[in-house]
């Protein structure tokens, strides 16, 4: 038997907005309102997704790799000159 805590049962997640119980309909959130709350923060950009910035030879590698044109760990000694 699972306890509840504020009318949920333990081991369930509210609306990921106001956590009130999820409705299934509105899926992790509670209401309409609470999915157009959250899909506004995404747009004006409240919510960002964090980046790494690379130079562009980190590009390049990266694009040598995805290719198979570049081995991941270059040998002892192939490395770049000093």
């Amino acid at each position: 038997m699972s306890e509840k805590r504020d009318g949920r049962e333990s081991g369930t997640r509210g609306c990921a907005i106001c956590g009130k119980p999820v409705e299934p309909r509105h899926r992790p959130f509670c209401s309409r309102r609470c999915k157009e709350v959250d899909l506004n923060r995404w747009l004006s950009g409240s919510y960002v997704v964090p980046a790494l910035e690379l130079d562009e030879d980190e590009v390049a590698r990266l694009a040598d790799l995805a290719q198979g044109t570049l081995d991941p760990e270059p040998d002892e000694g192939e490395g770049e000159p000093t």
